[in-house]
């Protein structure tokens, strides 16, 4: 009998052996395991496509993958805490330089998403007379003594603010959502009038309607470059994940192309499968096949 229960233990000690040896082999075999991946989402059209792409593509590799809605500030904070992985809609360097002077040292750039990111304060082609910052110097009553921008908080907003009290501009800051803002500088433009509001490029107003951005000769707003950024711990914790992302680029006309196809009617998901169908020697690049 004691042989027996020593054969038995024996047997035991070898089944949990053998146990942890196929978990740790499983492992090996795939990073992603049971891995979230967590994306900050802005309330901006440029980062949906982008953010579904990217999403679509990490859960083929086996990554579980959520989304976190909320705004500039409270994606770079989450970022900072952990809370959140990843954000692919990055303006750097100037657009989003006070929070990457607030919370950089916990999180880092990885990527360029697209370099042509043109952005500022835009009028309708319609008026020709005005190509600059300058130009509404004197003029502000035309516009209704106002400038409408994005939400508050967003790294755009306090920066026209500071373009509008260091030109001497007699405007008042006008803050919306996205959707505010352009349905009210919609309506000022179906009647040819005088408007004056924040732009930027990759978005469809820039195809639905004919616009310039105007010249800031004080380099309030310069182009961007769109970057991922990411985490500290996401290399780590998430390696395959993070070569992939390290990888990533994509072209701005797509993101362009996609976001009107969105407005369009389509589920965002559809349009990024849509992309990845026809995109899969890129995808296959970014992954590193």
């Amino acid at each position: 009998m004691k042989k027996i229960l020593q054969l038995s233990l024996l047997a035991l000690i070898l089944a949990v052996v053998a146990a942890c040896g196929a978990t740790e082999e499983g492992n090996t075999d795939s990073s992603s395991g049971d891995t979230t991946i967590t994306f900050g989402v802005t309330p901006w059209s440029s980062t949906v496509p982008p953010t579904q792409v990217a999403k679509l593509i990490l859960e083929d590799m086996g990554y579980s993958v959520e989304e976190v809605s909320a705004d500039a500030g409270g994606v770079y904070a989450g970022l900072s805490r952990g809370d959140l992985d990843v954000f692919m809609d990055a303006w750097l360097p100037d657009m989003h330089k006070n929070y990457m002077e607030q919370f950089g040292d916990k999180l880092s750039s990885i990527s360029v998403s697209y370099p042509d990111g043109d952005i500022g304060w835009v009028v309708p082609t319609y008026l020709e007379d005005i190509n600059t910052v300058e130009d509404l110097i004197g003029i502000e009553d035309q516009f209704g003594n106002e400038f409408y921008g994005i939400e508050e908080g967003a790294g755009a907003t306090m920066t026209s603010r500071e373009l509008i009290e260091d030109y001497g501009l007699d405007m008042d800051h006008v803050s919306s959502s996205e959707g505010g803002m352009l349905a009210q500088a919609s309506r000022q433009m179906a009647n040819e009038e005088p408007v004056v509001f924040f732009g930027w490029r990759p978005h469809p107003m820039f195809v639905n309607y004919d616009l310039k951005v105007l010249e800031d000769t004080k380099g309030y707003f310069v182009a961007s470059e769109v970057h991922v950024i990411a985490n500290n711990d996401l290399e780590e914790r998430a390696p395959d994940a993070y070569q992939f992302l390290s990888n990533w680029n994509i072209d701005v006309s797509d993101v362009e192309q996609m976001i009107i196809d969105i407005e369009d009617g389509m589920a965002p998901e559809e349009v990024a499968q849509a992309w990845i169908d026809e995109n899969q020697d890129h995808v296959a690049e970014m992954i590193g096949e």
